[in-house]
Protein backbone atom coordinates (compact mmCIF):
# COMPACT_ATOMS: atom_id res chain seq x y z
CA UNK A 1 0.00 0.00 0.00
CA UNK A 2 1.49 3.42 -1.18
CA UNK A 3 0.54 7.06 -2.15
CA UNK A 4 -0.44 6.40 -6.10
CA UNK A 5 2.90 8.00 -8.28
CA UNK A 6 1.47 11.29 -9.87
CA UNK A 7 2.31 13.12 -13.17
CA UNK A 8 1.29 17.24 -12.65
CA UNK A 9 -2.25 18.80 -14.18
CA UNK A 10 -3.79 21.30 -13.71
CA UNK A 11 -7.86 22.29 -13.49
CA UNK A 12 -10.27 24.29 -11.11
CA UNK A 13 -12.16 23.26 -7.77
CA UNK A 14 -14.98 23.12 -5.85
CA UNK A 15 -16.12 22.24 -2.82
CA UNK A 16 -18.46 19.68 -0.76
CA UNK A 17 -18.98 19.52 2.44
CA UNK A 18 -20.22 16.45 4.54
CA UNK A 19 -23.53 18.15 5.57
CA UNK A 20 -24.86 18.21 2.20
CA UNK A 21 -24.74 14.68 1.76
CA UNK A 22 -25.06 13.16 5.32
CA UNK A 23 -28.33 13.32 6.73
CA UNK A 24 -28.51 14.28 10.84
CA UNK A 25 -27.14 11.29 12.63
CA UNK A 26 -25.90 9.81 9.84
CA UNK A 27 -22.08 8.70 9.79
CA UNK A 28 -21.30 7.30 6.16
CA UNK A 29 -23.53 7.56 3.16
CA UNK A 30 -23.32 4.30 0.51
CA UNK A 31 -23.49 4.58 -2.78
CA UNK A 32 -23.43 2.82 -6.18
CA UNK A 33 -23.25 4.49 -9.91
CA UNK A 34 -22.08 4.35 -13.30
CA UNK A 35 -18.95 7.33 -13.86
CA UNK A 36 -19.80 9.37 -17.15
CA UNK A 37 -17.11 9.61 -19.51
CA UNK A 38 -16.93 13.08 -19.79
CA UNK A 39 -13.92 14.80 -18.50
CA UNK A 40 -14.34 16.21 -15.07
CA UNK A 41 -15.05 20.18 -16.10
CA UNK A 42 -13.69 20.75 -12.13
CA UNK A 43 -11.74 18.94 -9.38
CA UNK A 44 -13.90 18.54 -5.99
CA UNK A 45 -12.53 19.33 -3.04
CA UNK A 46 -14.39 17.74 0.59
CA UNK A 47 -14.36 18.11 4.32
CA UNK A 48 -15.24 14.07 4.47
CA UNK A 49 -12.99 10.64 4.34
CA UNK A 50 -14.21 9.05 1.05
CA UNK A 51 -12.88 5.21 -0.43
CA UNK A 52 -13.99 4.00 -3.87
CA UNK A 53 -13.55 0.38 -5.96
CA UNK A 54 -14.06 0.13 -9.37
CA UNK A 55 -16.41 -2.86 -9.67
CA UNK A 56 -16.31 -3.22 -13.42
CA UNK A 57 -14.72 -1.19 -16.08
CA UNK A 58 -12.14 1.49 -15.94
CA UNK A 59 -11.71 4.89 -15.11
CA UNK A 60 -9.71 7.59 -14.33
CA UNK A 61 -8.61 9.61 -10.93
CA UNK A 62 -7.91 13.02 -12.01
CA UNK A 63 -6.22 15.38 -9.06
CA UNK A 64 -4.34 18.68 -9.08
CA UNK A 65 -0.74 16.64 -10.22
CA UNK A 66 -2.08 13.63 -12.10
CA UNK A 67 -4.73 11.67 -14.25
CA UNK A 68 -3.89 7.77 -12.97
CA UNK A 69 -5.97 5.28 -14.52
CA UNK A 70 -7.81 2.63 -12.32
CA UNK A 71 -8.73 -0.94 -13.52
CA UNK A 72 -11.64 -3.35 -11.92
CA UNK A 73 -10.51 -4.41 -8.26
CA UNK A 74 -8.75 -1.05 -7.37
CA UNK A 75 -9.48 0.70 -4.38
CA UNK A 76 -9.26 4.16 -3.82
CA UNK A 77 -8.60 6.29 -0.45
CA UNK A 78 -9.38 9.65 0.11
CA UNK A 79 -8.65 11.93 3.06
CA UNK A 80 -10.17 15.87 3.44
CA UNK A 81 -8.44 18.46 1.26
CA UNK A 82 -6.83 16.85 -2.09
CA UNK A 83 -9.41 17.82 -4.42
CA UNK A 84 -10.36 14.88 -7.29
CA UNK A 85 -12.38 14.17 -9.66
CA UNK A 86 -13.16 10.64 -11.85
CA UNK A 87 -13.80 9.82 -15.00
CA UNK A 88 -15.31 7.16 -16.61
CA UNK A 89 -13.02 5.13 -19.68
CA UNK A 90 -14.84 2.94 -22.04
CA UNK A 91 -17.58 0.88 -21.45
CA UNK A 92 -19.41 1.38 -18.20
CA UNK A 93 -17.82 1.91 -15.24
CA UNK A 94 -19.37 0.63 -12.20
CA UNK A 95 -18.25 2.31 -8.67
CA UNK A 96 -19.02 1.27 -4.98
CA UNK A 97 -18.68 4.62 -2.87
CA UNK A 98 -18.69 5.07 1.14
CA UNK A 99 -18.31 8.82 2.28
CA UNK A 100 -17.33 8.40 5.75
CA UNK A 101 -17.66 12.04 8.35
CA UNK A 102 -14.26 13.02 9.21
CA UNK A 103 -14.68 12.38 13.17
CA UNK A 104 -15.20 8.91 12.60
CA UNK A 105 -11.92 8.08 11.01
CA UNK A 106 -10.19 10.14 13.47
CA UNK A 107 -11.78 8.10 16.05
CA UNK A 108 -10.44 5.00 14.47
CA UNK A 109 -7.02 5.73 13.63
CA UNK A 110 -6.98 7.27 17.52
CA UNK A 111 -7.31 3.23 18.12
CA UNK A 112 -5.75 2.12 15.35
CA UNK A 113 -2.34 3.62 13.98
CA UNK A 114 -2.94 0.66 11.02
CA UNK A 115 -5.65 3.07 9.28
CA UNK A 116 -3.36 5.27 8.40
CA UNK A 117 -1.67 2.46 5.97
CA UNK A 118 -4.61 3.65 4.13
CA UNK A 119 -6.32 6.72 4.93
CA UNK A 120 -3.27 9.15 4.62
CA UNK A 121 -3.42 12.67 6.51
CA UNK A 122 -5.77 15.50 5.31
CA UNK A 123 -4.50 17.16 1.94
CA UNK A 124 -2.06 13.95 1.49
CA UNK A 125 -2.76 12.22 -2.26
CA UNK A 126 -5.20 8.99 -2.38
CA UNK A 127 -3.81 5.56 -1.73
CA UNK A 128 -4.41 2.96 -4.04
CA UNK A 129 -4.51 -1.27 -3.56
CA UNK A 130 -5.83 -3.20 -5.94
CA UNK A 131 -7.90 -6.78 -4.97
CA UNK A 132 -8.00 -9.69 -6.99
CA UNK A 133 -11.70 -11.31 -7.85
CA UNK A 134 -11.53 -13.61 -5.07
CA UNK A 135 -10.99 -10.51 -2.77
CA UNK A 136 -13.19 -8.04 -4.62
CA UNK A 137 -15.84 -11.04 -4.01
CA UNK A 138 -15.61 -10.65 -0.55
CA UNK A 139 -15.68 -6.82 -0.42
CA UNK A 140 -18.72 -7.19 -3.11
CA UNK A 141 -20.27 -9.47 0.12
CA UNK A 142 -19.51 -6.91 2.93
CA UNK A 143 -21.00 -3.85 0.59
CA UNK A 144 -23.88 -5.08 0.45
CA UNK A 145 -24.21 -5.85 3.84
CA UNK A 146 -23.42 -2.13 4.38
CA UNK A 147 -25.83 -0.76 2.11
CA UNK A 148 -28.60 -2.61 4.04
CA UNK A 149 -27.38 -1.58 7.31
CA UNK A 150 -28.09 1.71 9.49
CA UNK A 151 -25.38 4.53 8.72
CA UNK A 152 -24.31 4.07 12.39
CA UNK A 153 -20.25 3.50 13.66
CA UNK A 154 -20.97 0.53 14.87
CA UNK A 155 -21.99 -0.98 11.22
CA UNK A 156 -19.09 1.62 9.35
CA UNK A 157 -16.50 -0.09 11.42
CA UNK A 158 -17.96 -3.97 10.88
CA UNK A 159 -17.32 -3.05 7.18
CA UNK A 160 -13.91 -1.13 7.36
CA UNK A 161 -11.79 -2.72 9.95
CA UNK A 162 -12.09 -6.33 8.70
CA UNK A 163 -10.38 -4.27 5.15
CA UNK A 164 -7.88 -2.32 6.91
CA UNK A 165 -6.93 -5.31 8.93
CA UNK A 166 -6.62 -7.84 5.59
CA UNK A 167 -4.76 -5.00 4.30
CA UNK A 168 -2.22 -4.78 6.76
CA UNK A 169 -1.56 -8.35 7.57
CA UNK A 170 -1.03 -8.32 3.39
CA UNK A 171 1.56 -5.70 3.97
CA UNK A 172 3.26 -7.20 7.08
CA UNK A 173 2.99 -10.72 5.29
CA UNK A 174 5.10 -8.76 2.06
CA UNK A 175 7.80 -8.27 4.56
CA UNK A 176 8.35 -10.87 5.14
CA UNK A 177 10.80 -11.26 2.12
CA UNK A 178 12.75 -8.06 3.18
CA UNK A 179 16.36 -8.84 3.63
CA UNK A 180 17.10 -10.30 7.48
CA UNK A 181 19.39 -7.15 8.41
CA UNK A 182 16.82 -4.82 7.61
CA UNK A 183 14.15 -6.85 9.26
CA UNK A 184 16.54 -6.79 12.55
CA UNK A 185 17.23 -3.21 12.44
CA UNK A 186 13.66 -2.16 11.97
CA UNK A 187 12.99 -4.11 15.30
CA UNK A 188 16.01 -2.81 17.13
CA UNK A 189 14.82 0.56 16.05
CA UNK A 190 11.62 0.53 18.09
CA UNK A 191 13.79 1.20 21.32
CA UNK A 192 13.98 4.98 21.77
CA UNK A 193 17.78 4.52 22.13
CA UNK A 194 17.49 4.28 18.53
CA UNK A 195 14.58 5.83 16.49
CA UNK A 196 15.49 9.16 18.92
CA UNK A 197 18.36 9.67 16.68
CA UNK A 198 16.09 9.47 13.56
CA UNK A 199 16.51 7.78 10.47
CA UNK A 200 20.44 7.76 11.01
CA UNK A 201 19.92 5.57 13.78
CA UNK A 202 17.81 3.12 11.73
CA UNK A 203 20.56 3.17 9.50
CA UNK A 204 23.42 2.40 11.74
CA UNK A 205 21.73 -0.49 12.81
CA UNK A 206 21.59 -1.71 9.13
CA UNK A 207 25.49 -1.36 8.93
CA UNK A 208 24.61 -0.53 5.12
CA UNK A 209 24.52 2.69 3.28
CA UNK A 210 21.93 5.37 3.70
CA UNK A 211 21.24 5.14 -0.67
CA UNK A 212 21.29 1.42 -0.25
CA UNK A 213 18.53 0.56 2.80
CA UNK A 214 16.53 3.86 1.27
CA UNK A 215 15.99 1.69 -1.66
CA UNK A 216 15.32 -1.61 -0.03
CA UNK A 217 12.89 -0.03 2.25
CA UNK A 218 11.15 1.56 -0.83
CA UNK A 219 11.04 -1.81 -2.28
CA UNK A 220 9.89 -3.94 0.50
CA UNK A 221 7.30 -1.31 2.39
CA UNK A 222 7.14 1.64 0.07
CA UNK A 223 8.21 3.76 2.82
CA UNK A 224 11.29 5.44 3.58
CA UNK A 225 13.75 5.05 6.55
CA UNK A 226 12.29 8.39 8.11
CA UNK A 227 8.78 7.33 7.84
CA UNK A 228 9.15 4.19 9.49
CA UNK A 229 11.17 5.93 12.20
CA UNK A 230 8.54 8.97 12.21
CA UNK A 231 5.50 5.93 12.89
CA UNK A 232 7.49 4.60 16.12
CA UNK A 233 8.74 7.77 17.30
CA UNK A 234 4.76 9.09 16.84
CA UNK A 235 3.62 5.41 18.55
CA UNK A 236 5.72 6.06 21.33
CA UNK A 237 4.68 9.53 22.07
CA UNK A 238 0.86 8.11 22.11
CA UNK A 239 1.90 6.20 24.52
CA UNK A 240 3.61 8.57 26.60
CA UNK A 241 0.54 11.20 26.45
CA UNK A 242 -1.95 8.26 27.62
CA UNK A 243 -0.35 6.91 30.40
CA UNK A 244 2.58 9.64 31.98
CA UNK A 245 2.50 12.95 32.80
CA UNK A 246 5.23 14.25 31.04
CA UNK A 247 4.87 17.52 29.33
CA UNK A 248 4.71 17.94 25.72
CA UNK A 249 7.91 18.96 25.24
CA UNK A 250 9.70 16.34 27.54
CA UNK A 251 8.09 13.94 25.30
CA UNK A 252 9.16 15.47 21.84
CA UNK A 253 12.54 15.54 23.60
CA UNK A 254 12.79 11.74 24.39
CA UNK A 255 11.85 10.85 21.31
CA UNK A 256 14.37 12.90 19.35
CA UNK A 257 12.56 15.88 18.02
CA UNK A 258 13.57 19.16 18.76
CA UNK A 259 10.69 21.67 16.79
CA UNK A 260 7.68 21.46 18.25
CA UNK A 261 5.96 22.61 15.39
CA UNK A 262 7.43 19.73 13.65
CA UNK A 263 6.07 17.17 16.70
CA UNK A 264 3.02 18.73 16.27
CA UNK A 265 2.45 18.16 12.45
CA UNK A 266 4.01 14.81 12.29
CA UNK A 267 1.22 13.62 15.23
CA UNK A 268 -1.53 15.17 13.85
CA UNK A 269 -1.01 13.19 10.11
CA UNK A 270 -0.89 10.37 12.15
CA UNK A 271 -3.73 10.43 14.61
CA UNK A 272 -5.64 13.36 13.04
CA UNK A 273 -5.47 15.94 16.15
CA UNK A 274 -2.65 17.56 18.41
CA UNK A 275 -0.64 15.70 21.19
CA UNK A 276 -2.91 17.71 23.77
CA UNK A 277 -5.85 17.10 22.19
CA UNK A 278 -4.43 13.51 22.12
CA UNK A 279 -3.63 13.11 25.53
CA UNK A 280 -7.66 15.06 26.79
CA UNK A 281 -9.16 12.31 24.88
CA UNK A 282 -7.22 9.27 26.03
CA UNK A 283 -5.36 10.20 29.38
CA UNK A 284 -7.31 8.93 32.64
CA UNK A 285 -7.04 9.60 35.96
CA UNK A 286 -2.67 10.89 35.49
CA UNK A 287 -1.76 14.01 37.12
CA UNK A 288 -1.53 16.68 34.13
CA UNK A 289 1.07 18.30 33.47
CA UNK A 290 1.60 22.36 34.80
Amino acid sequence: MMPAKLIPIETATKDIWAKDILAKGEEFHFSRSVLSRARPKALHNQDFYELFWLHNGRARLVTPEARLALNEGDIVFLSPGHPHGLQGVGEESHIVNVIIRKRRIKEVLARFAEVAQVFPGPGAAPTVVHRDMRHLSRLSAAAKALDAAPRTALYLEAFLLPLIAELASEARDQSVAMPVWLNEAMIAAEKPEVFRDGASGLVAQCGKAHAHVARTMQASLGMTPSDFVNGLRMDYAARQLRGTPDSLSEISEEIGIQNMSHFHRLFRTRFGMTPRQYRVKHQKGVAQPI
